[in-house]
């Protein structure tokens, strides 16, 4: 099973973590701004041999049995140049914002993957009023 392999820890002090920031209350069919970063508290290096390569956060309603992914960002520049390794002219920066509305409560599930330590999540309850 993958989930074996998934990390997750205290964001406050694992710059891994994948960090979900939303309202956490949202009335039914309503835009809700989510932003989902990775390295907030401590910074997460973007260099050519060590970064965070993508995001994906997915929601699961209440009693659902699948989740509905909602996103998918993936950060293809890390420093890399004709000139060699971190010699580049562009950096992206390993966070993303989305907007979902939802008709139910339910759970978001943001996921990020290191190229060198691999899968990390975590998880935000959303009530739908």
């Amino acid at each position: 099973m993958l989930s074996e392999f998934v990390k997750s820890a205290d964001w406050k002090s694992e710059k891994h973590v994948p960090v979900i920031e939303c309202d956490a209350t949202v009335k039914a069919g309503e835009p809700l701004a989510i932003t989902v970063s990775v390295g907030k508290e401590i910074a997460h290096p973007n260099t050519t041999n060590h970064h965070i390569a993508w995001i994906a956060l997915h929601y699961v309603p209440a009693g659902a049995k699948t989740s509905i992914e909602i996103a998918r960002c993936e950060f293809s520049s890390h420093g890399a140049a004709v000139e060699g390794p971190d010699k580049g002219p562009a950096y992206t920066c390993s966070a993303v914002t989305v907007s979902a509305k939802f008709a139910a409560s339910g759970t978001l599930y943001a996921t990020a993957y290191c190229n060198i330590h691999g899968l990390w999540a975590s998880e935000k309850q959303v009530v739908v009023a």
